[in-house]
């Protein structure tokens, strides 16, 4: 899973050959676990949401609830590229995201709700910024990052004025 995730994180067009070929091992054990490209594509994509799942719920943890919404948020965004190079060869082998996937992408959302209310109940992040309209900055940002393929440095100012937007008024 490793070396699908970092194969097709790169590079969507890549194929089960290269996967097998850094994970060294042949391609019928690579087909043995995925009869499909399609399926080990969907396994990647359902990981890496699970994974994002995960570390929202462990910022969730946090002492500092604004500073592990901001922390997360940002690396949704600075992980974009990967991810949806991931999305995108699952689409270009012509299938969508399976249910595993749409059940880790739900949990991931629920776990960035979390970190939201409790940001915002720190007074952390405005308090009329409703869900629907954070995440889809969150993914916004993430889409345009990667499009325009921004170079860290002006990733980072783009994020800073988003933050600012988000900020509680006074």
């Amino acid at each position: 899973m490793t070396a699908a995730d970092d194969v097709f994180g790169r590079s969507p067009g890549a194929s089960t050959d290269d996967v097998a070929r850094l994970a060294g091992v042949g391609i019928a054990t690579v087909f043995r676990h995925f009869p499909t490209k399609t399926e080990l594509l969907e396994a990647v994509l359902t990981l890496r949401l699970e994974r994002l799942r995960d570390r929202a719920l462990e910022l969730a943890g946090s002492d500092d609830p604004g500073k592990a919404f901001y922390e997360f948020f940002t690396q949704v965004v600075t992980e974009s590229a990967s991810k949806l190079a991931i999305a995108e060869a699952l689409t270009a082998a012509g299938a969508a995201a399976g249910e595993e996937a749409r059940a880790a992408g739900h949990g991931m959302r629920e776990a960035f709700n979390g970190l939201l209310t409790a940001a915002q109940r720190a007074g952390a992040v405005r308090s009329d910024a409703e869900m629907a309209e954070v995440y889809a900055l969150m993914i916004g940002a993430s889409r345009g990052a990667t499009a325009a393929k921004l170079e860290p440095p002006v990733r980072d100012r783009m994020l800073a004025l988003i933050y600012d937007g988000l900020a509680p008024r006074s």
